[in-house]
């Protein structure tokens, strides 16, 4: 596993990130939607297993769960899960706020596979 700095700091990324809004960024060539809820950020990949809408699009609840803009599809963004079992879980991705910043964990197969197609 490899982390990316993704923040200079917890308060730079809430502030590029309002409540129950999210990004996309892309972090070792993998496309990740960092969602902010009350309780915090969160790392998902960007897009819906349901059909591909990019779930960054969307908006976040109180309920820590991330809504598709397309379908309304809800994944709670702890487990991952989508909130009535119609599709797989979404894949997560650890966040962590250090003294130099917000960092994302990605796998280095991803990493990996990015170098050897360049």
């Amino acid at each position: 596993m490899q982390w990316i700095k993704l923040f200079d700091s917890e308060d730079e990324a809430k502030k590029q990130i309002p409540v129950t809004r999210s990004i996309a960024v892309v972090a070792a060539g993998q496309e990740i939607c960092i969602a902010h809820t009350p309780s915090g950020l969160f790392a998902v990949e960007n897009l819906c297993p349901h059909l591909g809408d990019a779930l960054s699009r969307g908006t976040t609840n109180y309920l820590n769960e991330i809504i598709c803009p397309w379908h309304s599809y809800r994944f709670h963004l702890i487990s991952g899960e989508e909130c009535k079992g119609r599709t797989r879980p979404l894949k997560r991705f650890t966040l962590e706020t250090r003294e130099g910043g917000v960092y994302v964990e990605v796998p280095e197969e991803t990493v990996e596979s990015q170098t050897s197609a360049s």
